[in-house]
């Protein structure tokens, strides 16, 4: 048995007892997050949709003086409430999400077929009021279209005359891609997984041995550093593999739970599109299981350890950031970005529109590369005898 294995062995039977390293490596990452996530859209979804079909009472100020307005409204399951006294107050206090005010000058200016003033009064900062407010606004909108059009028929015009330009719309998104909308985050979410899954092992690995002076006695054997080096970053990366493909497989159930057709999206995330990730994701174990046992070889403690890693943490949130804030078109260099990449692939995964040969070859050279130095860093690190010095 080589030095390699030995170690690898070694450090995967300990930890596969250490209650906190399964615990990161096995539910932390890889189910809580995703199963908190199915059920929070599952509940989102559920009440919005709720919200869409239920009839709607509205508060109507000057009803009386629109009658058929408040029979278009009736008649698509809005009903006319009572009016009150401070409509304003009412929306910032969230006594009720929407208030239509009639203009007084409603029935006189009807009558000599003037344009007419109907305020929706809304608060636009609230996110739970957003759908009666698409409701009340699109009817109305919807009354006042059809009533400028019998205005015209009734002089003996076209109603094609008010509207000399019409505007078609060619949305070219399937429901595949609208999916990405909601599931964009998946990106930073794998590489979170991958990264929970190999902290704690790499800190024992490295920062724990250090402080239980373990490591002087390891380095003492006739073994290249280097693969004793190996068989910790092997073992790091089977955690952190095991972590991903869970995290993987737990999401792949979230078409099952989420009511997705009945928001116009396909959501694909089965075997093939999970496959593609994890080939994806293959340098970044390595890359981020390098980083952590690089990271960890500078702390004197576990508990330091831990806080070097904590700030390493946002490493990973920075591509997933840029791209929620800033809408870019990707380019062929971004693909060899390690983590950028990584993020874009999935995106386009996600969306069904697939990915080339050449882009997931550069995000493997990329990834691989940055890797590369990172573990090249690591065994530097690995070779000074200041590592097995703990105090």
């Amino acid at each position: 048995m080589t030095a390699f294995s030995t170690v690898y062995w070694k450090e995967v039977r300990e930890n596969l007892r250490d209650r906190r390293t399964l615990i990161s490596a096995l539910v932390t990452g890889p189910l809580l997050g995703p199963v908190m996530f199915i059920m929070l859209m599952n509940v989102m979804v559920t009440r919005e949709l709720a919200k869409t079909d239920r009839p709607l009472t509205v508060p109507v100020i000057g009803a009386e003086l629109a009658p058929n307005l408040v029979a278009a409204l009736k008649s698509a399951s809005i009903d006319a409430g009572p009016a009150i006294p401070d409509p304003e107050n009412a929306v910032r206090e969230q006594r009720t999400d929407v208030v239509v005010r009639i203009s007084p000058r409603y029935p006189e200016a009807w009558a000599k077929g003037q344009p007419v003033q109907v305020e929706l009064i809304y608060d636009s900062s609230r996110r739970d009021a957003s759908a009666p407010i698409v409701r009340v606004r699109g009817l109305v909108e919807s009354y006042g279209r059809r009533e400028g059009a019998m205005r015209l028929i009734a002089r003996g015009m076209s109603p094609n005359t008010a509207w000399p330009v019409q505007v078609a719309d060619r949305d070219q998104a399937t429901s595949q891609s609208r999916s990405a909308l909601m599931f964009s985050f998946l990106p930073y979410f794998f590489v979170l997984t991958v990264f929970l899954g190999g902290m704690y092992l790499a800190i024992d690995l490295t920062a724990g041995e250090r402080e239980r002076q373990s490591l002087e006695p390891l380095f003492v054997n006739p073994v290249p550093r280097w693969q004793i080096l190996a068989g910790k970053l092997g073992a790091i990366c089977t955690f952190a593999l095991v972590s991903l493909l869970l995290s993987v497989a737990a999401f792949a159930t979230a078409p099952w739970f989420i009511p997705t057709e009945k928001i116009g999206i396909a959501l694909d995330l089965g075997w093939r599109f999970g496959s593609q990730v994890v080939l994806l994701m293959l340098p970044m174990i390595l890359l981020l299981a390098a980083l952590q046992s690089l990271v960890s070889a500078f702390a004197r403690s576990y508990r330091e350890a831990q806080t070097y890693l904590s700030v390493l943490m946002i490493i990973p949130v920075l591509p997933s950031l840029l791209l929620s804030v800033v809408a870019i078109r990707a380019e062929p260099w971004m693909y060899a970005v390690p983590l950028l990449g990584q993020n874009l692939g999935i995106v386009q995964l996600l969306r069904g529109d697939g990915m080339t040969a050449w882009e997931i070859g550069l995000c493997m050279a990329g990834g691989f590369t940055a890797a590369i130095l990172a573990i090249w860093a690591t065994a530097t690190m690995y070779r000074s005898e200041r590592l097995a010095i703990s105090g």
